[in-house]
């Protein structure tokens, strides 16, 4: 699957962007923390697929500016609103991930959590990703992501097992590199069992560095296929 982020400024642009989006993509990640007064109510409503919610952290490469408090309340409004999935970082207090889960049960279970992990220096040892993995699962994520930046081709190679390691815990995983020399896995996590990968709506509009655009992904893919 593929996931287009979208990292408008107000709710206006984000709604326009989204009804573009579910054209071209399986899943749209609402980044709340880019969108100024942010109405979820409205934004939800305006939905046609799935929907991810993020209100990313500026240490986890984020723009969110409010207090921990302000933005467990816009999650857990979104829990309510039945987004498809929320994500939340493993670096969160874990008081706040158990309050989403709890809130998730109460209403129905139509929401997945993702716990997730970005590092923007480089790629951990496959062992320390393994690790960061199981963090993630003991958390309750129904979907690990963990995100590297790469340094190196082979780094690509580290997180390509990462999701071999957890297809055979049956967990559901999205991991990727992030950056030029990143690129490769970007295409190449789906084709071994990432849950989706990421792709901009267009050139300038990417949420992180070496992120293609949904039509360059789209016309890898086809050529892949046709190659099959």
């Amino acid at each position: 699957m593929i996931c287009i982020p979208i990292v408008a400024a107000t709710n206006e642009e984000a709604m326009k962007q989204m009804d573009k989006c579910f054209s071209l993509a399986d899943v749209v990640e609402l980044r709340i923390d880019f969108i100024r007064n942010v109405n979820l109510t409205k934004l939800l409503s305006a939905k046609k697929g799935k929907v991810i919610v993020t209100a990313r952290k500026k240490d986890e490469g984020g723009n969110f500016e409010g207090d921990e408090e302000k933005r467990f309340f816009l999650l857990s409004k979104a829990v309510i609103l039945r987004a498809d999935f929320i994500d939340i970082e493993l670096s969160t207090d874990e008081t706040f991930t158990k309050k989403l889960l709890g809130d998730i049960r109460k209403h129905g279970d139509q929401t997945n959590l993702i716990v997730s992990h970005h590092d923007f220096n480089g790629t951990p040892s496959e062992s320390k990703l393994q690790n960061i993995f199981n963090e993630c699962v003991g958390r309750g994520a129904h979907i690990v992501k963990i995100v590297t930046f790469a340094n190196s081709a082979e780094d690509n190679l580290k997180i390509l097992k990462l999701i071999s390691y957890a297809k055979k815990t049956n967990r559901k995983i999205i991991a990727l590199c992030m950056g030029e020399k990143g690129k490769i896995s970007r295409i190449m996590a789906p084709y071994f069992g990432s849950y989706l990968s990421f792709a901009s709506l267009e050139k300038g509009a990417e949420s992180a560095p070496g992120q293609l655009t949904v039509e360059e992904m789209r016309e890898i893919f086809r050529i892949l296929k046709d190659e099959e």
